[in-house]
């Protein structure tokens, strides 16, 4: 391809991305959802997360299903005025009592509402949420209603698999991370730095 070409080409595309900047005009939060089968989900929300620290901005997280083990994120995060609640039970298959988890679900959903309706707060992470709507263990119609009467600027993260339609319907942003190869399948087990 001939230079020329090749600038031609580029002023189009500075045009057309050009063009779809002045068209955004709206500022709020917005709801973002990782679904999807592949590893990745909690770090991008985590990712997002160190973004929005760093830019001054403040921060809650609920995690789900994380439990007690260390926690990379936790360390980092917490010393800069990150709040997390952790729901403490782990997950759910290792505890298999259904009335336990229920109940550590919905005092740490507590928090979770809390933090829904704190205009200061500029984001909120609900980690593996899904998985608690997709059990039964937090009644959707309780979360949808968390997040539609949230701050105007509050931008919230939820990830999980098996995402509700409810949640992607309302969601702005949906990315849905696929497996193609993981190391586990392999024998490789999780690592600290890696996977937690």
């Amino acid at each position: 391809m001939s230079e020329d070409r090749y600038q031609q080409r580029q002023q189009r595309q500075k045009e057309k991305v050009d063009a779809r900047i002045a068209e955004a005009r709206q500022e709020r939060g917005i709801l973002i959802v990782f679904t999807g089968n592949g590893k990745g989900k909690t770090t991008a929300a985590f990712g997002t997360a160190t973004r929005a620290v760093g830019h001054g901005q403040k921060v809650g997280v609920i995690q789900f299903i994380k439990g007690q083990w260390p926690n990379g994120e936790r360390n980092l995060l917490e010393p800069h005025g990150v709040e997390f609640q952790v729901m403490a039970t782990g997950f759910t298959w290792e505890t298999q009592n259904r009335e336990t988890d229920t109940a550590a679900c919905l005092a740490v959903w507590e928090h979770g509402k809390r933090m829904l309706a704190d205009a200061t707060l500029d984001m909120v992470i609900l980690d593996e949420l899904t998985y608690m709507v997709a059990y039964h263990y937090l009644p959707l119609e309780d979360v949808l209603s968390a997040l539609a009467n949230r701050p105007v600027n509050q931008t919230v993260i939820i990830t999980g698999r098996g995402c509700h339609r409810d949640i992607l319907e309302m969601a702005d942003t949906v990315s849905e991370i696929r497996p193609v190869k993981h190391a586990f399948d392999a024998g490789v087990k999780a690592q600290i730095g890696i996977d937690y």
